[in-house]
């Protein structure tokens, strides 16, 4: 996928593999073997920022980038009153795109991911590899059990406060308003986590994040990045939008009294039309091509599956905020106050009924 854009919700969701492993006593060896040893690796090459900084060899925009990341880092402490665990004052060169790899399945006529479970994390939908070719062994293992698959690189990811985690080379690649919005997204997880409950968390750390990045735009924004930062959110809802539609019309037709071979035919008929509805956006973007990388990944009810609506509750948690004024730390104890009622009142504790 492209470097140069906001990617959509569910993308940016925490990767939290090398943790979770780590304490998944019931994890397969194998597993658990790489992501304790992706996850140390990462502690043993990280470098202090202020070292990283101040060497000569350091490039001009790395050590752009790596003061921006220090200042938002800063802003979320003092401004948004976000815990300070330590995070984002060390810096790894991965030498690689992407931090982690997650492989997300689901069957071939059914859009519901298959899940893994972890003690902290609780079920997710994917599993999460450090290097890119252990997660394709993985996937092509999967993959000729006749299940649907998809690999996908993640940028960053938190550990929950549990670590310090460093600021990686390949958070640094994205433009400022992504990296600041990234920033901001992954420092709110450590203040409230339910395992379990993936749209709680991310459309709780997605309301810190949208609320940061207007006051970060109120105090330090330029013409340049806010108009950065509103294309970049436009074009990952009308391409989240796409997903969400043709995600919508696949479970439709799943749920029909179909059989197989109907099935097959209508899911390419559904991915078809994706396409050419793809084709079609991005020609209303004057020919943007950022997504063109998902794509090309091969596009099956693994990716599709991956995609959901991860921030539906984000208006309440805005509400919530109004509720109290904007105060951040009041917000955030009630928001862990919602968090501790069961799962079927989360939603209405949040609008305050």
């Amino acid at each position: 996928m492209a470097r140069s854009f906001v990617r959509p919700r569910w993308l940016v969701l925490a990767a939290f593999a090398g943790l979770a492993a780590l304490l998944a006593g019931c994890a397969d060896v194998r597993y658990l073997a790489q992501a304790a040893g992706g996850q140390l690796d990462l502690v043993r090459r990280a470098r202090p920022v202020a070292a990283v900084l101040a060497d000569p060899q350091t490039p001009a925009e790395t050590r752009r980038k790596l003061e921006l990341v220090g200042r938002v880092r800063a802003f979320a402490v003092t401004e948004l009153k976000l815990p300070d665990h330590g995070s984002y004052q060390t810096y790894v060169e991965l030498g690689r795109p992407a931090v982690v790899w997650n492989v997300f399945r689901a069957p071939e006529l059914g859009i519901a991911l298959y899940t893994s479970c972890f003690p902290i994390a609780g079920c997710v939908g994917y599993r999460g590899y450090f290097a890119e070719a252990d997660a394709r062994v993985y996937a092509a293992s999967r993959r000729a059990a006749g299940e649907d698959v998809t690999v996908g690189g993640v940028s960053a990811y938190s550990t929950l406060g549990y670590l310090r985690d460093p600021v990686l080379s390949s958070m640094l690649s994205v433009p400022d308003a992504s990296l600041i919005r990234t920033v901001i997204h992954e420092l709110a997880h450590p203040s409230l986590y339910v395992a379990g409950d993936t749209i709680f968390n991310e459309s709780y750390a997605v309301a810190i994040e949208e609320e940061g990045m207007r006051r970060w735009l109120a105090a330090y924004g330029t013409p340049e990045l806010r108009e950065q930062d509103r294309l970049a959110q436009e074009r990952a809802a009308g391409f989240e939008e796409l997903l969400l539609r043709t995600r919508a019309e696949l479970e439709r037709l799943y749920a029909q009294p179909l059989s197989p071979q109907q099935m097959r035919a209508g899911k390419q008929t559904v991915l078809d039309g994706l396409q050419a509805q793809y084709t079609a956006l991005k020609a209303s973007w004057g020919g943007y091509s950022g997504y063109d990388g998902w794509f090309a990944r091969g596009v099956n009810n693994a990716s599709l599956g991956a995609v959901a609506a991860y921030s539906a509750l984000v208006p309440d948690f805005q509400r919530l905020l109004a509720r109290v004024g904007g105060d951040l730390p009041a917000f955030i104890a009630g928001a862990k106050a919602c968090a501790a009622k069961p799962h079927a009142e989360r939603q209405a504790c949040l609008r305050g009924e």
